[in-house]
């Protein structure tokens, strides 16, 4: 047995469960819902948003280096066949895993999750349950190159001999980066359950 089996409803608002029946909280006045009926709503919006900012960012430079008065110009791929050229082949991989392989995951793996609520998945529910907690944990670690492209800019800046500013790409890789993890924050886990007990496999 399960709450929303017996009926049961907590506020989403201050968390009080109440008893069927009841239209609004006896404590704080919202309106019930077991579910948020606009959830998956806000998980497509925040996640097409996010895939919308993904596109500059891979377009346009990450990184604008100027030494002795010749600037360079840097996107995020071009930044990791650079460092491949200089030899730091491990700073490449961190560079690629954190800023390409793990931002497509993101998105790959919200849509799956998203996508599976109305119709059969291969996954298991523990399994789909799993994955977004994959979702949430890695969602911090996907802003590493703008930390650095931040740290580079705040420390690099010699006048003419070196200086380093962020491109239009980083704040759009930032916007992106916040719009997925919006996109998984939105995503209600309980849904994943619910499939599993409509449709147990």
């Amino acid at each position: 047995m399960t709450a929303r089996r017996a009926g049961l409803v907590a506020c989403t608002t201050c968390c009080k469960v109440h008893h069927p029946g009841e239209a609004t909280c006896l404590r704080c006045g919202s309106p019930l819902h077991s579910r948020d009926p606009a959830g998956l709503q806000n998980v497509w919006a925040w996640w097409i948003a996010g895939l919308i900012m993904y596109i500059p960012a891979n377009i346009y430079p990450m990184l604008r280096t100027a030494s002795l008065g010749h600037e360079t110009q840097n996107t995020i791929i071009g930044g990791v066949f650079e460092l491949i050229a200089y030899n730091s082949y491990g700073v490449a991989l961190i560079v690629f895993i954190a800023s390409v392989i793990i931002p497509v995951g993101k998105f790959v793996a919200i849509a799956f999750l998203a996508l599976s609520i109305n119709r059969a998945s291969i996954l298991s529910a523990r399994a789909r349950l799993h994955l977004y907690e994959v979702v949430e944990f890695i969602g911090r670690w996907s802003m590493l190159d703008v930390f650095v492209v931040a740290i580079l800019s705040a420390l690099v800046q010699f006048e003419f001999v070196a200086n380093v500013h962020p491109g239009i790409a980083a704040v759009s890789f930032a916007l992106s980066v916040a719009f997925t993890m919006l996109s998984a924050q939105s995503f209600d886990p309980r849904l994943i359950w619910d499939t599993d007990e409509a449709d147990p496999t």
